[in-house]
């Protein structure tokens, strides 16, 4: 009789030690399981941090001056085509536009790297702080504007203008200005020839430039 209780309580302790171990594996697989969900999603956030990153590094607002070809010779330009002033007000490397004259003017700005191109001189390229803040750009020593009135690439309506009581002219590779009249450019070694020209005017009426 001793025996077979013996052998009894010996199966039901068998029993619980087994249901015990199940319920410890159970335990241990969770946790790892776990564990290994917090480390994948901890993984998954590094690459969208990273694409943060470089989407901000993308919009960095870099500006490029490079070289257009009329008539009249070559002068400066952004990228997209769009003539590049100087303004013989402007003295010492700092701008005397601001307010109404901005607006009609609105500066050359960055807020990233400037670089040249065509026959652009990279050594004849930098900035200045203006009073708001923002970085214009300046090339031999030349705060750089566009014209509100021109409307488009191609377009030089702004030459010889006389508003605000300074003339405002195109900037030649040299730094030097440009004071012949110019009707129509092209961007240098392109063979595209973007719209007319306006004639020169006094006027400082709106447009788009940018």
């Amino acid at each position: 009789m001793r025996n077979f209780v013996a052998k009894r309580m010996s199966a039901r302790a068998r029993l619980a030690a087994g249901a015990g171990s199940a319920f410890g594996v159970a335990l241990l697989v969770a946790a790892c399981s776990t564990g290994s969900s917090g480390t994948a999603a901890a993984g998954s956030s590094s690459p969208a941090g990273a694409s943060s990153s470089s989407a901000a590094a993308g919009g960095s607002g870099s500006t490029v001056i490079t070289t257009v070809s009329s008539s009249a010779g070559t002068f400066l330009a952004n990228s997209s085509g769009h003539a590049v002033y100087l303004w013989t007000k402007d003295s010492n490397g700092m701008s005397a536009c601001s307010g109404a004259c901005a607006g009609a003017w609105p500066p050359v700005t960055t807020t990233g790297t400037v670089t040249a191109s065509g026959e652009a001189k990279s050594s004849d390229l930098s900035t200045i702080t203006r009073s708001d803040g923002t970085k214009q750009v300046t090339y031999d020593g030349h705060p750089l504007y566009f014209f509100s009135g021109d409307s488009g690439p191609g377009m030089a309506s702004g030459q010889g203008n006389d508003g605000f009581g300074a003339k405002w002219w195109l900037v030649s590779p040299s730094g030097s200005d440009v004071t012949s009249a110019v009707s129509a450019f092209t961007m240098s070694g392109s063979g595209t020839s973007p719209a007319p020209a306006a004639t020169p005017t006094s006027s400082s009426a709106g447009g788009g430039w940018s």
